[in-house]
């Protein structure tokens, strides 16, 4: 088989993520879930270390360019990056009526969470529970602020779309004390007025379409009952740095 590189070396995990120098040719390959993983090619590894926190390697693709790896996990590929961050940043800018990027008595109009994934022994998951939810994040908020989060789709405004580096659909969610509903056509009169360049993805109609959830995937949603909390917190496939230690 020949060497394997293991961002995540922890032989406890199961999840290692791997860079595969095969004969002529390397491979990354990342556990997506227990029983699934994907790989693609690689034209060399760039960097990989350790900090205080987080297991990193930044890796030159031949399919998506280069990538950062944290924990194990794609954080962000050269090709499709702008899919991610778009769908991130903008529709809570374009749904807040009237948003101001300034602090103003410590409230905002806008947090982004734009976090690593919740996997066991990392630094991000307790920002995903209950407790800062309510006790941290809400109070720093604006009657009529928005919250926004790269998730795995849910209630409030879910949205979705395919990020190919990411091999998935992936999902963000939005939340607020008002309406965050806008039409199609108001969302484009808003990038419009708002936004100084050119978005290379979001534009009304996808946003408007993002929203609609699958049948298979709303009755999920509409049975779900876990509330996220450090005491049961659940996890993705891999591990942190701090795991086994």
């Amino acid at each position: 088989m020949g060497e394997l590189f293991y961002v995540n070396s922890s032989p406890k995990s199961g999840h290692e993520t791997a860079i595969d120098q095969n004969h002529d040719v390397s491979w990354y390959e990342e556990v997506i879930d227990d029983d699934l993983k994907w790989s693609f090619a690689l034209n060399s590894v760039l960097h990989r270390g350790v900090s205080d926190y987080q297991d990193i390697a930044l890796i030159d693709t031949k399919h998506f360019g280069k990538a950062l790896v944290i924990d194990g996990k794609m954080q962000s590929a050269e090709v499709d990056e702008f899919i991610y961050h778009e769908c991130l940043i903008h529709p809570p800018l374009l749904c807040h009526p009237k948003a101001e990027l300034e602090k103003r008595n410590e409230r905002f109009d806008i947090i982004v969470g734009d976090l690593a994934d919740p996997v066991e022994g990392g630094p991000c998951y307790k920002l995903y529970t209950q407790s800062f939810y309510k006790n941290i994040l809400k109070p720093k908020l604006n009657e009529d602020g928005i919250f926004v989060t790269q998730a795995g789709p849910a209630d409030v405004m879910a949205y979705t779309t395919h990020v190919p580096s990411f091999a998935d659909t992936w999902g963000w969610i939005m939340a607020s004390d008002q309406p965050l509903f806008i039409g199609a056509e108001e969302m484009d009169k808003r990038i419009e007025a708002r936004i100084n360049g050119e978005l290379f993805y979001l534009d009304g109609n996808w946003f408007h379409s993002s929203t609609t959830m699958n049948k298979t995937l709303s009755l999920s949603l509409l049975s779900e009952t876990h509330v996220y909390t450090e005491e049961n917190a659940r996890f993705i496939p891999g591990h942190g740095l701090a795991y086994g230690l």
